[in-house]
């Protein structure tokens, strides 16, 4: 995804949350509804948590310079993390609101209305959420992700509120409005806390088990038989690119021109799995003679014991920081 069309789908995200959170607060202006009130709040969440990202996207897609040589793509982590801590705010503000209005109740008016106005929001909202959160999944976006994840939820707590509403036009339970807005407070505060914790994970380097098993799936299913070991791998998420280290043990009598050739195969392969931008470091070790026992070069020269052992390349194992053999010759 160029950053261009990342632009145009926060832009996207951010004008249709603006025009929603006008309709919702000219519903709440017709009813004087609790729960249309939270939702309405819940929406100032999401035209601020839009704009922030909107930023984010644009410094992310921003080259590397030499205050940063890694790239601006984090400032994506950090904006799924606001957006995650104003959505727990948001849900503890509703709260408070419904407790208040439930000790001074206030009436209800036009709540059909208000139910349809809130309805086509739900609609709007639920349709641009997920297809900007399947865009930001293809290249791996956090803030495409997180907006795309917070329009879909605002779509299904207003699923709830209408559930709610309707029970209370058809039933004439006014206390149903405030005990809705709290649970629809709830789930925020659940789900805000659900994205800013993913977010501090992306922030500090966390290991994401489903990137790596994918690395380690391409490793294994298209292993060379002069790939004698790879170990240290690590992968770290910067925004939407992709960092990986790793060391990769080659035969030792290889001259240097060979070495940088398969170091360049090495990492094609891993670039052409992916749809983002992936960087690789590969530090290139020379084999040692207790290598023999698990190396699958068939032809080697200089081979001194017979293949006898052969190691599984899984995640535990490829990311411990040594040689295989000296796993094997631990456990023997």
């Amino acid at each position: 995804m160029s950053s261009n069309r990342k632009l145009q789908l926060i832009w996207l995200s951010f004008g249709v949350s603006v025009f929603l959170m006008l309709l919702k607060f000219a519903a709440w202006w017709l009813t004087g509804s609790s729960a249309i009130l939270s939702d309405a709040l819940e929406s100032i969440v999401n035209v601020l948590a839009t704009g922030f990202a909107t930023y984010s996207v644009y410094l992310s897609a921003q080259p590397r310079d030499l205050n940063h040589p890694y790239g601006h793509g984090k400032i994506e982590f950090f904006s799924a993390g606001l957006e995650g801590v104003l959505i727990l705010l948001a849900g503890i503000f509703i709260i408070v609101q419904a407790v208040r209005q439930w000790i001074y109740p206030e009436p209800l008016e036009e709540l059909g209305t208000g139910m349809l106005l809130v309805g086509s929001t739900m609609v709007i909202n639920y349709v641009v959420g997920y297809y900007v959160q399947k865009e930001g999944e293809k290249q791996g976006s956090p803030s495409l992700i997180a907006d795309g994840k917070h329009l879909q939820l605002d779509a299904f707590s207003t699923l709830i509120l209408l559930v709610g509403v309707g029970l209370v036009l058809f039933s004439g339970y006014v206390w149903l409005d405030r005990l809705i807005s709290i649970v629809f407070g709830i789930i925020l505060i659940l789900n805000g806390f659900r994205i800013a914790r993913k977010s501090a994970g992306g922030l500090m380097d966390e290991v994401d088990d489903t990137t790596l098993l994918r690395v380690v799936d391409i490793l294994k299913t298209r292993q060379k038989e002069y790939w004698i070991d790879v170990h240290n791998l690590r992968i770290q998420q910067y925004g939407a690119d992709l960092h990986v280290d790793c060391h990769l043990t080659l035969p030792y009598y290889w001259d240097l021109e060979k070495v940088h050739s398969v170091v360049h195969e090495f990492e094609a392969i891993l670039e052409e799995e992916f749809a983002s931008k992936v960087e690789i470091f590969v530090h290139v070790d020379p084999c040692l003679p207790a290598c023999c026992h698990h190396c699958r070069l068939a032809d080697c020269p200089v081979r001194q014991f017979p293949r006898t052992t052969s190691i599984d390349w899984t995640r535990e194992n490829l990311v411990l920081n040594q040689k295989h053999f000296l796993e094997t010759l631990k456990s023997e």
